[in-house]
């Protein structure tokens, strides 16, 4: 069992950064891949980034965010920098066994931290 928490959302101006964190806890959560997805008003949720035997970025994102890992601390950082009005979401922090884009592989979720960019 793995539990998450995010925190670090909020409101931000077009152009601006927002920091978004997630602890992790529970068993062997070092052996958990840690990702970050988000789900738009009448959209499905969709991936953002992945933190494990590597870094996988969605191209939306790529070269605007970076998430790093805290192997000590179980944390997984998402720095989101150049935010865009689209980039609002309502932000997820997740855990899988294997290293995926996939929300299918995913078995623990955050609740969830809002993220709004104004124009």
């Amino acid at each position: 069992q793995v539990q998450l928490v995010e925190s670090g959302g909020g409101l931000v101006q077009a152009g601006g950064s927002l920091r978004l964190s997630c602890a992790a806890s529970g068993r062997s959560v070092r052996s958990y891949a840690l990702g970050w997805f988000r789900q738009a008003p009448g959209k499905e949720r969709e991936f953002v980034a992945v933190s494990g035997i590597g870094e996988l970025y969605a191209d939306s994102v790529k070269g605007r965010f970076s998430v790093s890992r805290d192997f000590v601390k179980h944390t997984v950082t998402l720095q989101m920098n150049s935010l865009k009005p689209e980039d609002t979401a309502v932000y997820y922090c997740a855990a899988a066994l294997r290293f995926s884009s996939s929300s299918l592989g995913y078995d623990y979720w955050g609740q969830g931290t809002q993220v709004t960019v104004s124009s």
